[in-house]
């Protein structure tokens, strides 16, 4: 059984009534807080906006030699040129997209609704296959391989020439999952996946598991309070990569070696992002956390965004950037987390983190939105 769990389309699936129940029931959420003056502004400008349709699915876009790859929920793909806008290509998977995007610069992944695997060569079909699994985790493209990521936590490996099925690896797992982009990314000649609230390094040439680490111990009197998935975007720093446990944890791991290298217990529903001496993330309330990288101790926590619905974040050089849920980008000092920046969107809130190539970010929102900035 799967809980749909979207925050940036703000919507819950429909696969547990007691989940809804206990929704509907909830308290109304605070009221976001009133934003501060920024005191030392740094510059920045929109450069360039495109649009690609309306996106109702836990979109990941993919980043590759300065060109962004996103997708909507129609059935769109579409390549641009990161610096420009420029669209390198645009075509239709012929029908609706739950999953993506994957793409290693060449073959870009999608799955639809009706459960395919579609992989395009330079924005061109080259072959769907069933997969056999419902999937809202974007697929990943590497190393001649695409590999998909079940919400059963089935793992499916793919030839991305002629999309023969190389191998499948089934793990046990709890009757509840969630249908959040998990964790699915390359690391040297390793394969993570996340199984819960594991992380797994697997073979990618045969899917052999080669060492599993728990990140999280979950608890709670029932399956929902439970759920402690590992989701993305994932941060990864040499050989150490950190992400979070829904409402669980956020944690570290060394990928080289397969151990933990810390865990703390904190809430959240969104991935987390860093460098090598923070890790940022928020809250279920949107009050932000930075860790030391190295050690899980607390740099900095701030308030000054709660309940503004925030989702992933991006951090970028000296700063970490949020969206929130009307839409507006939130660059913050990521030593100190203060303001620095703020740059409205189209307000339907974030689709996707934030992704960057170069000196560019890019944020898409639920209506369709591609906003491209460059703060200074």
């Amino acid at each position: 059984m799967t809980v749909g769990r979207y925050r940036a389309g703000r919507w819950l699936g429909g696969a547990l009534a007691v989940w809804l129940a206990a929704c509907s029931s909830a308290p109304e959420r605070p009221k976001p807080q009133p934003l501060e003056p920024i005191s030392a502004p740094i510059a920045g400008r929109q450069v360039w906006s495109q649009g690609i349709g309306d996106v109702d699915f836990p979109l990941a876009v993919a980043v590759n030699d300065g060109v962004f790859t996103v997708a909507s929920g129609n059935g769109t793909v579409a390549a641009l040129q990161a610096d420009t806008g420029r669209e390198i290509w645009r075509t239709s998977v012929d029908g609706r997209i739950v999953a993506g995007v994957g793409s290693d610069g060449r073959f870009a992944a999608v799955v639809t609704r009706e459960g395919d695997l579609v992989v395009l060569d330079g924005g061109k079909p080259l072959w769907r296959k069933a997969v056999g699994t419902k999937v809202v985790t974007a697929p990943l493209v590497a190393g001649e391989r695409v590999f998909v990521l079940g919400v059963d936590r089935r793992i499916v490996a793919f030839d991305v020439l002629d999309g023969r099925k190389l191998w499948s690896l089934q793990r046990p797992g709890e009757p509840l999952t969630l249908a959040q982009g998990g964790v699915l990314a390359p690391f040297k000649n390793t394969l993570l996946v996340g199984q819960g609230p594991r992380l797994a390094g697997l073979d990618p040439l045969n899917g052999s598991v080669r060492w599993e680490v728990p990140v999280a111990s979950p608890r709670g009197t029932n399956e929902v309070e439970r759920l402690a998935d590992l989701i993305s975007p994932l941060l990864r720093v040499g050989d150490s990569v950190c992400m979070r446990a829904f409402q669980s944890a956020v944690g570290c791991v060394n990928a080289e070696r397969g151990t933990l290298q810390w865990t703390k217990t904190v809430g959240g529903t969104e991935g987390v992002s860093g460098n090598d001496q923070f890790v940022v993330g928020a809250d279920a309330s949107d009050r932000l956390t930075a860790w030391r990288t190295a050690s899980g101790e607390v740099a900095w926590t701030s308030e000054k965004l709660l309940y503004r619905g925030l989702g992933a974040p991006l951090v970028v050089g000296p700063t970490a950037a949020f969206v929130d849920a009307e839409g507006m980008v939130h660059w913050l000092s990521v030593d100190k987390g203060e303001p620095l920046l703020r740059l409205a969107t189209d307000r339907s809130g974030p689709a996707a983190a934030p992704v960057v190539s170069g000196t560019t970010l890019l944020v898409v929102t639920r209506n369709g939105g591609l906003f491209a900035f460059r703060p200074n």
